[in-house]
């Protein structure tokens, strides 16, 4: 016989719930939703650090001199060759190099997924050292390298030349972003069905035939996942650009985040350095949306 639930005690586990959802709901809105309205709010004003100047209401004055602003579109022009070189070149070589271990006894298996995850874990600060040094133009190692094999006859100011720049910055980049990729490919060609795997063997399917038709369909939500979040962390590109070349040389390396915190918290123009938050957004949302799409077609 099917027993009933009280109304007093359907209330009471009712509130239970909600008070364990409370600290994440407050957590939400006081650090994800607020921020959000605040920075829409305040790209429209012309706010500033002085306590002694009204925030006035300007409408979209931000918004129109983001487009005229060279040091914002060059910006915006290598944050785009950042996505655009990294996020492909992150998920093919990840896939790369899981498809060639996840078969892998678990010692062997073990020891590359530390080896690359190890940067990815690693304090942006100690990564940014070990780069500035490889990259010095007196002793750096690339520098080193490269004129004893007589690639070059002179050392090479990587980071001071605005031609090597923001090469030197994506390599880095993609150093540090592949360990996590790899690690979710492993867990995803672990998880595919065999059994489909071993009937398109014996029917005689080779293994290029194998991988898309079997392993890439069921591999496809892990992709869309490493897709998105490496488009939104190569957007948000920062740490690198303020620890190595504050944007130069000649904005060589000059990103929309840079810009953000440079006009914001240097030039105390928070509404201008929220207009650009939010467009910055925007980009993200497009391209998020772009990607799950082309994930649900195929």
């Amino acid at each position: 016989m099917k027993q009933t639930m009280s109304p007093r005690l359907r209330r009471r586990e009712n509130i239970s719930g909600y008070l364990f959802l409370l600290p994440s709901l407050v957590f939400f809105l006081g650090f994800v939703v607020y921020p959000m309205v605040s920075c829409i709010y305040l790209s429209f004003t012309d706010a500033n650090m002085d306590a002694n100047t009204p925030t006035k209401w300007i409408w979209f004055a931000n918004y129109v001199e983001l487009w005229q602003d060279e040091v914002f579109l060059k910006g915006l022009w290598n944050t785009i060759i950042i996505v655009l070189v990294s996020v492909p070149v992150v998920c093919i070589f990840s896939l790369w190099v899981a498809s060639a271990i996840h078969k892998m006894k678990e010692g062997p298996l073990s020891f590359f997924r530390i080896v690359f995850y190890l940067p990815v874990i690693t304090g942006s600060v100690a990564v940014t050292v070990v780069w500035k040094w490889m990259y010095n133009n007196y002793y750096g190692i690339f520098n080193y390298l490269l004129k004893g094999v007589g690639v070059i006859d002179k050392n090479i100011n990587w980071l001071g030349d605005p031609k090597y720049a923001l090469a030197c910055i994506i390599l880095i980049l993609l150093t540090t972003s592949v360990g996590q990729p790899i690690v979710l490919y492993v867990s995803a060609l672990s998880n595919v069905d065999q059994s489909l795997v071993e009937a398109a063997e014996v029917d005689g399917a080779t293994n290029t035939q194998v991988f898309w038709k079997i392993r890439w369909p069921q591999i496809m939500p892990t992709t869309l996942y490493i897709l998105v979040i490496t488009t939104i962390n190569s957007f948000q590109c920062f740490a690198l650009i303020q620890l190595l070349t504050s944007g130069g040389p000649n904005y060589a390396t000059e990103t929309i985040m840079y810009y953000i915190y440079y006009t914001a918290f240097k030039l105390y123009r928070f509404g201008y350095g929220n207009a650009m938050g939010v467009v910055l957004a925007i980009f993200i949302a497009i391209l998020s949306a772009i990607q799950f799409r082309m994930a649900k077609e195929k």
